[in-house]
């Protein structure tokens, strides 16, 4: 687990380093990718490939500062669309916050196994360790949300990811945008109930 997020990790500060030098607030549309090599099955290589962008300084909200509570340009996995529509929601992003577990799932006994044969059971083992694997995603990634004193974690996409490891071995990976409120005064708008009048 923590061979995996190390790599992540200093795949996004090379990312966030990049990103100052250039003078940029924040780095928008994130990806992480990772890459295992023919040559070697123990070796990965981790990408983190995003846009940078700066704010209008003009039209920019007096105060408004973008870069997170560590000074840091923010990142963001949101499209272009989304980090416009949660401005406009009335949040700023603060960081990709994101927790893994790789986890190893025990194998069953071997007359367990010749008793499940040809039946359709459940394998307790196997939904335990799975409920247990995200559940620690989970927690490590609101760990870091908390870290950045975020209200809130939007656009949370929850993986698992078998690599190259087998069937017993299997990483869950959560990751999202931590977010915090532009404004101390900011209320949530409740949403408005649209009705389409047409049939598609």
């Amino acid at each position: 687990s923590q061979a995996m997020y190390h790599a992540r990790e200093l795949a996004m500060t090379r990312m966030e380093a990049e990103a100052d030098q250039l003078g940029a607030d924040g780095i928008v549309g994130v990806r992480l990718e990772i890459e295992f090599k023919e040559f070697g099955s123990d070796i990965a290589e981790f990408i983190a490939v995003g846009t940078a962008v700066a704010a209008d300084e003009q039209r920019a909200p007096d105060g408004q500062v973008w870069r997170n509570n560590k000074s840091q340009p923010f990142t963001s996995d949101l499209s272009g669309q989304d980090f416009w529509t949660l401005i406009q929601a009335g949040y700023a992003p603060l960081g990709m916050v994101m927790g893994s577990c790789v986890y190893h799932i025990a194998h069953q006994r071997f007359w367990q196994a010749i008793g499940n044969v040809g039946q359709n059971v459940e394998l307790p083992q196997f939904t335990e360790a799975l409920y247990d694997a995200r559940e620690l995603a989970m927690s490590r990634m609101q760990a870091e949300a908390e870290q950045l004193a975020a209200e809130g974690i939007v656009g949370v996409q929850l993986l698992s990811l078998g690599h190259r490891w087998g069937g017993h071995t299997t990483e869950f990976f959560a990751i999202g945008t931590a977010v915090r409120p532009m404004r101390a005064d900011h209320v949530i708008a409740k949403p408005q109930l649209v009705l389409p009048l047409t049939d598609s």
